[in-house]
């Protein structure tokens, strides 16, 4: 099977986040099929909410469109390492494949911090690949956060 990185589509939600003022992450979730499911930015400012991080609503929202509280087969793109918060709805989705940008060293929780999926109590350990767009990923990021920080 060839692998079709929907990548691009996770950025243009990063970038249209950073125009709402929230942090530039996003992340599309696709079906087995190929099938856009769901598509998401951060929203944590604007609905004043901590979890509404771009791959929770993506994941609320495609579990909403198929009815279902799991997307097996399905996979997820989003452009910086997801948090552990996130990692675990991964798991709990049985998300079949975790496609990300950027390494995040301070908050991560796949390949950094608490590595949720190599827990003994995770449910689901989907396929992580790293690494893909990561300069464009990484670069919206410090220019989000290179004017905030002295």
């Amino acid at each position: 099977m060839e692998f079709i990185s929907h990548m691009e589509a996770a950025l243009a939600e990063a970038r249209a986040a950073a125009a709402r003022g929230e942090v530039p992450v996003g992340a599309v979730i696709v079906s087995a099929a190929g099938e856009v499911l769901a598509a998401a930015g951060n929203r944590t400012r604007e609905l004043a909410d901590p979890t509404a991080h771009a791959e929770m609503l993506a994941i609320r929202a495609a579990c909403a469109a198929t009815g279902s509280e799991r997307l097996p087969g399905a996979a997820l793109y989003v452009t910086l390492e997801p948090c552990p918060m996130c990692a675990a709805a991964i798991s709990a989705a049985r998300i079949a494949r975790l496609v990300y940008g950027a390494p995040d060293p301070k908050s991560g929780g796949v390949a950094h911090g608490p590595r949720i999926f190599s827990h003994p109590q995770a449910h689901h350990r989907p396929e992580v690949i790293d690494g893909i767009a990561e300069a464009e990923a990484a670069a919206l990021l410090r220019a989000f956060f290179g004017p905030l920080r002295p």
